[in-house]
């Protein structure tokens, strides 16, 4: 059985349709309250236990755990919670997939047994991480990468604490992957039109611990990331708030929500990863750009979660804690991802991103 925490959450309902399309419809669907679940969404899923659980209660995981050979963690903020139901599952010899992260998980790596417990499963970081090591394997050797993230929607509290955790806590102030280590402060805030992205953005760069894990893996000279912003609320906030989350961390939600309602109010939601990589293939130099966008960032996060759930249950995960990003087997996760159909596009292409902005411009 696949007990969902946090099923009743945007992500959680998500993940668990993408496991019915799968074909895994054992599942025990767990929040803090059964009730507020509609008739109309309990028909999706026949075969389900709507259950309640507190993921403040240890006894209550517990009890949720119980019969359960995968657990996926959807509660959030996952910065306060993953670890806690991660180390449970180790203890219980149960695996875990969770769709957000926890420094404090770094602890729970050494922990031995044949649990595997697989954290930051969702889209940044996640899929952020995962696709480019997954178009890095076309070529022969990669020197360098270009990444754009943007997502667009209107944050819930719990999603608004975790980024608010990892753009401020996480990130290294303007920082890049120059000549084979990071550098920091080589980079600047910047507006800027891209392919794919209706308006006119704001690039923040963007550097944590699994931009420079992806930076060692595909062995790369250099290395830019950015998330990339259209709205202006968000943005402007962000200039001011970070003091704010460590001091005052519920009013800095609570305005973040607010600014992301307030950017996406009357716009489509969307989430675009676009992703250039350049380097050698067959002996010759290539460039390559993947996109991947979606109008529904909780169905991207949850089938992703999904997609790491999988791959845990035909065993090609080895025991042990690690983040999405860092999966041996690649092609199981992006085969998956476009089985399940939760993008609108997912496409490479054999031109650069510069290249791609080019006949964009030309059709305005």
């Amino acid at each position: 059985m696949i007990g969902i925490i946090g099923g009743y959450g945007d992500v959680g309902l998500e993940a668990a349709r993408a496991f019915l399309k799968l074909g895994k419809s054992n599942l025990k669907i767990g929040g803090r309250n059964p009730q507020s679940v509609s008739n109309e969404i309990k028909s999706e899923f026949s075969n389900a236990e709507w259950v309640a659980v507190d993921i403040n209660n240890v006894q209550s995981l517990a009890s949720f755990c119980q019969d359960c050979n995968l657990i996926v963690n959807c509660a959030g903020p996952s910065s306060r919670f993953s670890a806690r139901v991660a180390q449970l599952c180790l203890e219980k010899g149960c695996h875990c997939v969770d769709s957000g992260t926890d420094d404090k998980l770094e602890t729970l790596q050494e922990k031995t047994g044949e649990a595997a417990v697989i954290h930051a499963a969702g889209a940044i970081p996640g899929l952020s991480g995962l696709l480019p090591r997954w178009l890095g394997a076309s070529f022969d050797k990669v020197d360098s990468l270009i990444s754009y993230t943007g997502m667009l929607a209107d944050f819930t509290p719990s999603a608004a604490e975790d980024y608010l955790a990892g753009v401020i806590e996480a990130n290294k102030p303007l920082a890049a992957w120059q000549d084979g280590e990071c550098s920091m402060g080589v980079l600047r805030k910047q507006k800027a039109e891209l392919p794919f992205f209706p308006r006119e953005v704001t690039l923040y760069p963007y550097f944590d611990k699994e931009t420079e894990f992806v930076a060692k893996s595909l062995g790369l000279h250099d290395g830019k990331w950015y998330l990339a912003n259209e709205g202006s609320r968000v943005a402007a906030l962000l200039e001011e708030i970070s003091i704010q989350f460590l001091t005052e961390p519920k009013t800095a939600v609570e305005r973040i929500c607010q600014a992301s309602k307030l950017d996406a109010a009357g716009r489509e939601k969307y989430l675009k990863f676009v992703i250039q990589l350049d380097g050698l293939i067959n002996g010759s130099k290539a460039t390559r750009t993947l996109v991947l966008q979606a109008q529904n960032p909780s169905a991207v996060i949850g089938s992703a979660t999904a997609a790491a759930g999988i791959s845990v249950l035909a065993g090609i995960v080895p025991a042990g804690v690690r983040p999405f990003a860092e999966i041996a087997n690649l092609n199981i996760v992006v085969d998956t991802l476009q089985e399940l159909g939760c993008q609108s596009m997912f496409k490479i292409f054999e031109l650069s991103i510069e290249q791609l902005l080019q006949p964009m411009e030309g059709e305005l």
